[in-house]
């Protein structure tokens, strides 16, 4: 019989904004907390929309999260004792993230990362998709559609701005299912507003 305790492995929690992404990374690596297992929380630098050094979602769940730059930063700052890492908002941190989380279940640790895997225009959002297909468990969260309330798969930014990172959330973007899911909504609707 498999032993987990023995090995490392990696964990993807993957979805649109408003899936619960984060409020299941929040729950996962709490009840690990709460048995006494070392876990240490992560989150990209950049994201400082709810909390500088806390994880939080949109339910306003939290766990104390350190921020750091990029994938290179968060290796470095694993501490041996550690057996759980979190890493929140996957998708804001470099390529390298894949290889990290690698190294991390290479050496026995249990790696959790939540994060879109498909940007606002419906592409794939690295490095999410490339972790995906070295970790050994995936969920993939839905939210519900703020259209229809059908299953949301998509993040539809409701801000006009071509820039791939827009830090946001109720306001800027919305869940949207299939149907309802349109890339060039906001543009339009900014043209429609200019005219």
């Amino acid at each position: 019989m498999l032993r987990r305790a023995d090995q490392g492995w990696i964990e993807v929690i993957a979805g649109p904004m408003f899936s619960g992404k984060s409020e299941e990374l929040i729950r996962r690596v709490t009840r690990y907390h709460l048995a006494r297992v070392p876990t240490q929380t992560f989150k990209p630098a950049v994201d400082t929309r709810y909390a500088e050094r806390a994880v939080v979602s949109h339910s306003n769940l939290s766990t104390e999260a350190l921020p750091v730059a990029d994938a290179a930063e968060l290796l470095s700052n694993v501490e041996d004792r550690t057996v759980v890492v979190g890493v929140d908002e996957g998708q804001f941190f470099d390529d390298g993230l894949v290889e990290v989380a690698t190294l991390l279940a290479g050496a026995g640790k249990k790696i959790i990362v939540a994060g879109l895997d498909l940007d606002y225009l419906g592409r794939p959002f690295e490095p999410i998709p490339s972790l995906m297909l070295r970790a050994e468990y995936v969920t993939k969260a839905l939210a519900v559609c703020h259209r229809c309330g059908g299953p949301g798969l998509f993040t539809q930014r409701v801000v006009d701005s071509d820039e791939l990172v827009v830090l946001g959330a109720a306001g800027a973007y919305e869940a949207r299912c299939r149907r309802c899911y349109d890339p060039t909504e906001a543009r339009q609707e900014e043209l429609a507003i200019e005219a």
